[in-house]
């Protein structure tokens, strides 16, 4: 049996995708690579039964033609939707493990 990973998100981009030197390059093989962030709200019932919004923010990685293509049109505050999986990469820093989850796009709408 194989295990599932994938995630739908729609959000909205934090930042403009270029504003520094790690949002938009290519690695050594050529291939372009874009890293965005997303806002996403969710509501949700707060004490004393109001209505509020929860913000998560989720870092996502473009790779190759979708990165290019999409480059010009990722400003902040445009909606996005992203269908990709989860990858975690795990490191050690100054002897403490560290760990960081991103979501890896297969798949990118503009929206709105």
């Amino acid at each position: 049996m194989t295990d599932l990973n994938h995630v739908v998100l729609i959000g909205r981009l934090t930042r403009d995708l270029g504003s520094d030197e790690r949002s938009f390059g290519y690695v050594a093989n050529g291939q372009a690579r874009a890293n965005v962030s997303i806002a996403v709200n969710r509501s949700r019932k707060q004490a004393g039964g109001s209505w509020g919004d929860e913000v998560n923010y989720f870092d996502v990685t473009i790779w190759g033609k979708t990165a290019e293509n999409l480059k010009p049109y990722l400003l902040k505050g445009k909606q996005i939707c992203v269908e990709g999986y989860l990858k975690q990469d795990r490191w050690e820093k100054d002897g403490q493990k560290q760990s960081r989850v991103t979501i890896v796009a297969n798949n990118v709408q503009l929206l709105g």
